[in-house]
This record gives structure tokens, C-alpha cells and sequence, in this order.
């Protein structure tokens, strides 16, 4: 159903941007009463008993509600997968997670995973995203289609010019370790880490913003810090257009914001929201009316 403008968007400010590679950063802060959400530090994920690539077990170990973001890769158990949504987990509980295999030719190996050390590039979250939405309008569930995801993973291996025996998504960090000015700034991007209050990162190539990550803390953004930065400064941006505005990036969140959603009870606590346009697409997830975990990418980009 069509749901009201998200507020919690109304209330973001954007700092000056830090520039890499031809990657622009821009810090976002969140003005809101955080909710009490933790990082998913003792999240343990494993395969089904009865194993099936779109659903993974997310059992919290911690006494707190935890996030598992939209976008974040897990790897290892029969194939590395993405999440579809981001899923906030009750205290000592586990949950049956929608995922997207971002390995497609591998269906082996163990039942436990490991947290990937990087996100899924833009262009498949917004895959994703995309798909999920459609499916979710269908009465189909929080499922992405998955050909399209592998399409996806193709491509960016592809743009990357790296070959995957298992069309790996995970493979695109060996393009980060083998390109030593991308290396070196990622590991200069994650040591610093975010600033003092920050929630989150808009990015930009040139005047052109492409995707947008928010979260309710600076503790939520700082454990997904490294993830993001390394996903974001994989991805060559060609030749960037223009300069980076905080401006355009302000209108993004706007445009976003009063975008029509699908909104749907979460697949964990909370309440989701999807919205795919024909200029962005992205979901966001919230808890009592608050801003947990919102995401966003351009289309014609």
C-alpha cells in the first residue's frame, strides 16, 4: 500500500565530502532519538536444515535487537550470499532471512558463514532492490529475481575484467588488492573511519549521486564502515562529470523520501518500506515510526 513521506529523511544534514579515486564521500548526520539497536557482532548465520539458496538462518546470540543490513554479503555455507532486507533480529532469536546468491556457480561446502568484507556493489543492491519491490507489489514475498542478480555480479566482474571460476561477487575485492592506488585508499578511507557523529555516507562520481547508505547511530555506521568503503572505492567511476554538491545530494534524500513506498510488516521487527522509481531505487526500514537502516541508489548510473 502507498505510504506517507518518510520524515526521518527531513532531518538529515551533509558535510563536506572527502574524494578518492574520483569517489566523493559525503558524511551524513541523522538527527533523531536512536532506537536501542546493536550491530550484529554475535549474529551466527547458517544454511536451512533442508538447504535453499533464498533463505539463510540469522540467529542472535546478543540480550539487544540487532541489525543485519540490506546489502551486507555473508560467505562460505553452500554458496556466498547477499540480504535482501535489512532485518532487524529480536534478542536471543533467530530468523529465517531472504537472501540472493551472489555465487552462481558453486552449490558446496559447509553450513556456517562468515561475514563478507565487503557489501554488494551498487548496481546489484539496486538489482535487488528493484526486483524486491516488483515481488513484493506481486504478493510474492521479499524475494529478488535471481537471474537477474547473477546478471548483475556478471556484469561487474565483467566491467572489473576478472575472471570468477564461480561467478563470485566476493571476487571483486581481488580488483581492489591488485590495484595498489585503490588499495591504498581504501585502507586510508577505513582507518579513518566515519567522524564524530556521522550516520551515514552519500556517494557521488563527479555531480552525480549514485548511492546513499543511513543509519539510526553512529555506532550502527561504524560497524559497516569498512564493508561500505570497500564496496563503494571497488567500483571505477569513468569519467565523473561535474563536481560533488551537497545540493544534489539533499534533493536525492528528498526525492527518495517522498518517493511512493510499498510498505510491509519487516521481515524481522519493524516495518519496511520499498520504493523503486524510475529515477532511484531503495528500501528502508523502521522501528516505532523511527529510522533504522535506509538505503538508496540511482538509476541512470
Amino acid at each position: 500500500m502507498p505510504a506517507a513521506p518518510a520524515p526521518s529523511l527531513d532531518h538529515v544534514a551533509v558535510g563536506a565530502p572527502i574524494t578518492r579515486l574520483g569517489v566523493s564521500l559525503f558524511p551524513l548526520y541523522l538527527h533523531q532519538a536512536a532506537p536501542d539497536v546493536a550491530a550484529g557482532e554475535d549474529v551466527v548465520v547458517s544454511e536451512l536444515p533442508e538447504a535453499e539458496v533464498p533463505t539463510l538462518r540469522f540467529t542472535n546470540g546478543a540480550d539487544r535487537t540487532v541489525l543485519v543490513p540490506a546489502g551486507s554479503v555473508v560467505t562460505g555455507g553452500l554458496q556466498n550470499r547477499m540480504v535482501n532486507v535489512s532485518v532487524l533480529l529480536p534478542a536471543a532469536g533467530s530468523l529465517d532471512v531472504p537472501v540472493s546468491c551472489v555465487q552462481a556457480g558453486r552449490w558446496a561446502g559447509s553450513a556456517g558463514f562468515d561475514r563478507g568484507r565487503t557489501y554488494a556493489p551498487r548496481r546489484v543492491r539496486r538489482t535487488n532492490d528493484l526486483t524486491v519491490d516488483l515481488n513484493l507489489r506481486s504478493g510474492r514475498g521479499a524475494r529478488a529475481d535471481q537471474g537477474r542478480v547473477w546478471a548483475t555480479v556478471d556484469h561487474e566482474l565483467a566491467r572489473m575484467g576478472l575472471a570468477s571460476e564461480t561467478r563470485d561477487l566476493t571476487d571483486l575485492d581481488r580488483g581492489v588488492e591488485a590495484d595498489e592506488r585503490r588499495r591504498r585508499a581504501v585502507a586510508e578511507l577505513v582507518a579513518r573511519g566515519p567522524l564524530p557523529g556521522q550516520t551515514g555516507l552519500a556517494v557521488a562520481h563527479g555531480a552525480r549521486v549514485v548511492a546513499v547508505d543511513l543509519f539510526a547511530s553512529p555506532a550502527l555506521l561504524a560497524a559497516e564502515w569498512g564493508a561500505l568503503v570497500r564496496s563503494h572505492l571497488a567500483e571505477p567511476p569513468g569519467r565523473p562529470v561535474g563536481h560533488p554538491s551537497a545540493g544534489r545530494v539533499l534533493r536525492f534524500l528528498r526525492r527518495f523520501a517522498r518517493a511512493e513506498a510499498t510498505v510491509t510488516p519487516g521481515a524481522g521487527l519493524g516495518r519496511e518500506r520499498h520504493v523503486a522509481t524510475d529515477r532511484l531505487a531503495g528500501q528502508m526500514l523502521e522501528l516505532d515510526d523511527v529510522l533504522v537502516h535506509a538505503s538508496a541508489f540511482a538509476l541512470a548510473a
